[in-house]
């Protein structure tokens, strides 16, 4: 057992409302320069529907990924070394700009510059890469609440997987919102289709980087990812991706998106896992049995075993303790609410998701009955038409008992906790019809409704011993048997900078509006 640490993310999509803040301002920390116009890192989806860029979930025309051969053995769909190697100056396999969307902004100099007239001036849409007018026809949210409509039914991938039932119903159901940023997979795909070696996972945190001096744009890796999260800049020749904010996490500070997140869904920890036995996990024979399969590969982060191998790997005092306090491995393994996105990708993805149930509430509520009762929430459980099928074919590969066990212990804990917060007497029947007990509902309860800040985001920071060390990252990836195709040499990475910057900040979001916070002011201008 070789015990390895993986930074990841959870997302409670009971609780996005889809405003896009976190899109937005990912977008103004990281992605704001020439050349990533049409770049988002983070996007939200409205589901049903698209995605982006536009069918990106349809593997047999992307081909990103992996599969599993006759032998049992993991290949890229995208083609080996040979097949790259054939098509490494003209890769047909890669969205155009017209999957993504033609970037605009407005002719803003219209509105102030115009001459007197009979007419009121407007501000027109100019294209932002050739500057030239453009009629907008596309964008990344395009069809936001578009959820069931004639215009998205027919070109969401996953709605070829589910039944004509579902689909002839959807118009009557509910939309959910998905956010999606890289998901910094154990089992990356991307890194395996890189050339040039530029993709690499962080052997200290799991965190998947591009190496820009190393990239020599060939864009394989934007086929390889089956998310499509990986970007080409234009300007620069380089592939660029979400970082998790690795400076900011380095320091202990959330990413941004989660930072800035309105409905507060977003969950950041520390998790411990087996990276020998990533490799058999990701070739299991049936694509159900992925999802149990990474669960198995996730360690206790309490066992003495799993702590001695931590510590016999490098694994600090500090970060073993994050991960035995992390939010994320508390809801996949403890809770078993939070499942990941498309395992059938073989890609082991490690920002899961937590699926929605508020509509169900809802849709009880309408036809006269208890909406929070136990009972009536299970029965509409299996009478949904957004179907649980459409959930698991975006969560378990389309194992819908594993969704009805998570929405079932969602909609007990919503009856258990009505109960409590009446002042009735708690029913101890409803934890245990879902295999938990009354400590377990409090607790998850806690944590899905009224978590703190420091209960969401458990992030270990970048301890002295090993502050020296991060300045040469490693690949995980370089194991015996692992993915990755080449070796890569060590990648400077400076943080000094950022420490150095950090120390003096304040956030503000926790300030209670009393005394002075140390360093919200220059000590020059203190008086």
């Amino acid at each position: 057992m070789k015990v390895m640490a993986q930074l990841a993310m959870v997302m409670n999509l009971d609780k996005c409302i889809g405003c896009h803040t976190c899109s937005v301002t990912c977008k103004q920390a990281w992605t704001n320069r020439s050349g990533t116009e049409y770049v988002w890192f983070n996007n939200v989806e409205t589901r049903p529907g698209q995605g982006y860029p536009r069918t990106y979930e349809d593997q047999e025309r992307w081909r990103g990924g992996w599969i599993r051969d006759k032998r049992g053995r993991l290949r890229l769909r995208d083609g080996g070394r040979i097949a790259k190697l054939l098509r490494i100056f003209a890769n047909p396999r890669l969205p155009i700009i017209e999957d993504y969307y033609e970037p605009w902004t407005y002719d803003y100099e219209n509105l102030t510059n115009a001459p007197a007239g009979d007419t009121f001036p407007t501000a027109a849409p100019r294209s932002q890469l050739t500057g030239k007018p453009m009629k907008v026809s596309w964008g990344p949210n395009w069809d936001d609440n578009l959820a069931g409509s004639p215009e998205t039914l027919a070109k969401d991938p996953i709605l070829k997987k589910v039944s004509e039932e579902v689909k002839l119903s959807l118009e009557e159901t509910f939309m959910f919102y998905l956010p999606r940023i890289c998901e910094h997979c154990l089992n990356p795909s991307c890194v395996a289709s890189c050339p040039s070696g530029a993709m690499y996972k962080r052997s200290e945190d799991g965190i998947v980087l591009v190496d820009q001096d190393r990239c020599r744009g060939w864009r394989m890796c934007v086929s390889g990812c089956p998310y499509k999260k990986v970007y080409f800049n234009h300007k620069t020749g380089k592939a660029e991706k979400c970082t998790l904010c690795y400076p900011r996490m380095e320091v202990g500070l959330p990413t941004i998106c989660s930072e800035t997140c309105v409905g507060r869904l977003r969950y950041l920890g520390l998790v411990l896992y087996d990276v020998d036995r990533v490799l058999e996990a990701a070739s299991v024979e049936d694509e159900k049995d992925l999802y149990e399969a990474q669960c198995r590969i996730l360690l206790d982060p309490s066992d003495p075993e799993v702590i001695a191998a931590a510590r016999a790997g490098g694994i600090s005092e500090e970060w073993i303790e994050a991960a035995q306090r992390s939010p994320v491995y508390a809801l996949i393994h403890k809770y078993k609410v939070a499942l990941p996105l498309h395992p059938e990708y073989r890609t082991m993805p490690m920002v899961w998701y937590i699926p929605p149930l508020s509509p169900v509430v809802d849709a009880v509520s309408r036809d006269g009955h208890d909406g929070e009762d136990v009972g009536n929430l299970f029965g509409a459980l299996n009478a949904l038409r957004i179907p649980m099928q459409y959930l698991a074919e975006l969560f378990t590969a389309g194992d819908t008992g594993v969704v009805e066990g998570v929405l079932q212990r969602l909609a007990a804990m919503r009856s258990y906790m009505r109960d409590i917060n009446l002042g009735r007497e708690p029913q101890a029947h409803i934890p245990h019809a879902v295999g938990m007990t009354e400590e377990q509902i409090y607790e998850m309860y806690r944590l899905l409704a009224i978590a703190k800040y420091e209960d969401r985001y458990v992030i270990p920071t970048a301890f002295n011993p090993q502050a020296r060390d991060l300045e040469q990252m490693g690949c995980s990836l370089d194991s015996d048997g692992g993915p990755g195709m080449y070796e890569p040499e060590p990648t400077p990475v400076s943080v000094e900078t950022f420490h150095a910057q950090q120390r003096s900040r304040v956030n503000l979001l926790n300030w209670d509006g009393h005394k002075v916070p140390a360093g919200m002011f220059p000590e020059e201008h203190r008086t």
